[in-house]
């Protein structure tokens, strides 16, 4: 298993946000955390059983600006 994080300020949810969550949905993907801080950045992870589809989504979501990702095993 494999774990995505992505992180993104506040201005860059307000502008990609709708986007973002789009995209999720063409992966299988589990949230399984998400934490919206008081300056309004935004920090989520995603639990995806396949390598090459928890790459697929680092790298699409860092075509968002603002938005970082990475991934790890679990």
């Amino acid at each position: 298993m494999w774990q995505v994080n992505i992180t993104c300020d506040g201005e860059a949810w307000k502008v990609y946000g709708v986007e973002f969550k789009k995209m999720v949905e063409n992966y299988q993907a589990e949230l399984i955390g998400s934490k919206k801080m008081p300056d309004g950045k935004r920090i989520m992870s995603y639990k995806i059983e396949d390598v090459s589809e928890a790459e697929a989504f680092q790298e699409q979501c860092t075509n968002f600006i603002g938005f970082i990702s990475d991934f790890v095993t679990r």
